[in-house]
């Protein structure tokens, strides 16, 4: 298994070890907003197992019926973890809605607390392994992981000062409107991340200083040819494809030509490994006089 399959691997361990601390919190205490915080915990390690599958997918070779590879089941994975922490986020408001209308005491808030509080530990740790991980290695369900863990763990610190509030002021309504808010936050979690993975399946370009970071080496490393143009990109999965127009002279040989292409290539696989990349070669009657020009 790759080293990015070990890792979304140890995050079911580690979603199902912090559901059990916050399930147990939960329990001890009977607080709602400590419940919504046990409930997106369940999300994580559905998630999480949906990660892992999406991984596997996605590594296989590219075949006779997908020559482009499996890369986009990262995005398909990123987006229904999106909607299982909406869903999770309308269950929260339910649950919350329930307690406002018949408030209870709290039980053992400290211990219930400090179980939590070594759940959110936990689980920031985690997250900045994941995202860092994700980001180096461009797997999008790594990073979608990262962030939903990450918001969790911003979300956990919130119901832990406003049960703490409830506590120390005895005024009991805190508690639901604390998981309220949780359910908010959920939620804009959620939303955030199927909006970045429809981008993704939607072939959305790179970023703006990736694309001119691009057409800067070509610039630089395309000497003998006159232009490049109709320059496009689009990302999938952890992959950027790249194609573009190479004008050269049309007294140019062939082997001259491929050998400008293959040097722009180096130059870019050399600083962006990830670049799949197509160059058209075309005489210099084809040129439009704009896109990219060779330095």
């Amino acid at each position: 298994m790759s080293r990015t399959g070990t890792i979304a691997a140890g995050s079911v361990l580690v979603g199902c070890l912090v559901l059990a601390l916050k399930l147990a919190a939960w329990r001890l205490t009977g607080s709602s907003a400590l419940y919504s915080d046990a409930l997106e915990s369940i999300v994580n390690v559905a998630a999480s197992l949906i990660t892992l599958a999406a991984l596997r997918f996605a590594a296989r070779p590219a075949d006779a019926g997908h020559p482009y590879g499996h890369d986009k089941a990262e995005f398909f994975a990123a987006v229904i973890e999106g909607v299982l922490v909406v869903l999770a986020a309308i269950e929260i408001f339910q649950h919350a809605w329930m307690t406002w209308l018949a408030p209870m005491p709290l039980r053992a808030p400290l211990h219930g607390l400090a179980l939590n509080g070594l759940a959110t530990a936990l689980n920031g740790g985690w997250a900045v392994l994941l995202l860092r991980h994700g980001r180096r290695s461009r797997s999008p369900a790594l990073v979608a992981d990262g962030q939903h863990l990450m918001a969790d763990v911003v979300t956990s610190l919130g119901v832990a000062i406003g049960v703490g509030l409830a506590v120390t002021t005895g005024y009991l309504a805190l508690d639901p409107l604390i998981a309220a808010a949780t359910g908010l936050h959920v939620l804009w979690s959620g939303m955030k991340t199927i909006n970045s993975s429809v981008s993704g399946l939607m072939d959305a370009a790179p970023e703006p200083d990736v694309v001119e970071r691009i057409r800067s080496l070509v610039a630089a490393h395309a000497e003998g040819a006159l232009e490049a143009h109709d320059l496009r990109t689009r990302h999938a999965g952890r992959l950027t494809f790249l194609e573009f127009h190479l004008v050269v002279p049309g007294s140019m040989s062939v082997a001259d030509s491929h050998a400008i292409c293959d040097r722009i290539e180096a130059a870019l696989k050399a600083e962006m490994g990830h670049l799949v990349i197509t160059i058209h070669v075309e005489p210099e009657v084809k040129a439009k006089q704009h896109g990219v020009p060779v330095l």
